[in-house]
């Protein structure tokens, strides 16, 4: 199996695994209890200045440990003070050292900016977590579903008063772009090979109808890149390694919004 395959075939047991600690009865009555406000993700990046999403991401597949020690609630708090558009925090554990502890201490000090619940949904049961966490909006990857599965996790999102952000990777991938979807992303990287190409996504781009707002999501590091993706349509831009391999993520992040202006 490629490292994706790997992934989802992961997170299908994990989810069982979740299942059994939490019923999906007794997750539903949580969501009575979630304070949270939805705040849109399609409508931060619109007006934003920066479109930034910055990522909290302690580990990669392809990199190893990136920022073992980072602490969720201080990146991301800062972040949002630097000017990020929006947050993206990891919670797979095992390939990106994710925890949901991450996620829901941060959502605890920030409640202004959306927060999208980076993971591998492979089932309707993590959609309903991500409400319970605190989360905005949730990932959907092309390449870990089928079409049915996107359009049927996109409908419990909305009726969780979420919002999608649909990845896709390569032209096959097109047709997952459903009406209904909030945020189509592109991924620079192949998640089955985790190789880069900034100009793949470019010209992928371009088949993408207007009306969708588009992100473009990781291997950027340069603010040339992203204002040539700027030029291109893109509104947003999903960024986390090169901001959490510094010792002062913030900061990083401020410095190149300054460099973008």
């Amino acid at each position: 199996m490629n490292i994706l395959q790997q992934i989802c075939a992961r997170k299908r047991i994990e989810v069982e695994q979740q299942k059994q600690e939490m019923p999906f009865e007794y997750l539903k009555d949580y969501l009575n209890l979630t304070a949270h406000q939805t705040i849109s993700f399609k409508s931060a990046l619109c007006n934003s200045q920066t479109g930034i999403i910055a990522e909290f991401k302690r580990k990669s597949p392809s990199k190893g440990w990136i920022n073992l020690d980072a602490v969720a609630k201080t990146v991301v708090k800062a972040y949002a003070e630097a000017g990020a558009a929006a947050v993206s925090i990891l919670t797979d554990a095992e390939f990106f050292g994710g925890r949901f502890f991450d996620f829901k201490k941060a959502r605890k000090v920030v409640d202004y900016i959306p927060f999208l619940r980076k993971d591998f949904i492979v089932d309707e049961y993590q959609i309903y977590q991500s409400k319970v966490l605190g989360a905005d909006v949730i990932l959907l990857i092309a390449a870990c579903l089928t079409q049915d599965e996107v359009k049927r996790f996109t409908t419990i999102a909305h009726q969780l008063d979420l919002e999608v952000l649909l990845e896709i990777h390569n032209e096959s991938e097109l047709a997952y772009i459903q009406s209904d979807i909030d945020v189509v992303g592109i991924n620079n990287r192949d998640l089955k090979t985790f190789q880069t190409d900034i100009q793949r996504t470019i010209d992928l781009a371009n088949h993408i109808p207007s009306e969708y707002v588009k992100i473009s999501e990781s291997g950027l590091s340069k603010p040339e890149t992203v204002l040539q993706l700027r030029q291109c349509g893109f509104q947003g831009f999903l960024m986390g390694e090169n901001f959490m391999k510094t010792d002062h993520p913030a900061l990083a992040l401020k410095q190149f919004i300054s460099a973008l202006q």
